[in-house]
């Protein structure tokens, strides 16, 4: 792995919940929702919103972090036992649920916007990976070849688990505040933009 490489996949890492938003700002910019499109993008916004409400209510804060990757726990239990990235799949589902309710410049935004976030998550993921074999050896060796990265198969983890968090929806939903406050925000800016 080159330098460049290494500082590509940081600067993602801190600034991942940065990124959205000049997909927003053009989003909201050319707008034009109309009924079927948001019956269309907001359930598809609210699975990917519940999938991240799930995988933070198990794995809590640590979740939240941009200073560097951590972790204190290989999670592996909830949806991190069908999928090793449910919060950036969570992600995707919001932005382009967003997208597709908005109809803003369909289909070129969302297809740019979904190769975007496609390499950026890849970028994170493998520093993340790169952590957490280095930190948790075997025990994700064997998590990473058992269960999908981003495309869940049906099929859930079944190797013995390390004691993992108890799953809290409190904490998930405090957690989750900002981004169910932006969730909310951008679909009533929708429905105002549709209104007029």
């Amino acid at each position: 792995m080159t330098v460049a490489t290494a500082d590509i996949r940081d600067f993602f890492f801190r600034y991942r919940s940065y990124t959205p938003v000049p997909l927003v700002l053009v989003m909201l910019i050319f707008a034009r929702p109309t009924p079927l499109s948001f019956a269309v993008g907001i359930p598809m916004a609210a699975a990917g919103e519940f999938i991240r409400l799930w995988g933070v209510s198990i794995a809590g804060v640590e979740t939240r972090v941009t200073g560097g990757v951590g972790a204190s726990t290989l999670i592996t239990s909830g949806p991190f036992s069908y999928v090793r990235n449910p919060l950036y799949v969570g992600n995707i589902l919001i932005y382009l649920g967003l997208g597709v309710a908005s109809m803003a410049l369909f289909p070129w935004l969302q297809g740019a916007a979904l190769a975007f976030f496609a390499f950026q998550y890849r970028s994170i993921v493998s520093l993340e990976e790169d952590f957490l074999s280095e930190k948790f050896g075997d025990g994700y060796r064997e998590y990473r070849v058992a269960v999908p990265r981003f495309i869940p198969d049906g099929r859930r983890f079944s190797g013995k688990p390390a004691v993992q968090p108890v799953l809290s929806w409190g904490r998930g939903f405090r957690s989750e505040r900002r981004t169910l406050q932006a969730i909310i925000i951008l679909t009533a800016a929708l429905i105002l933009i549709g209104s007029l």
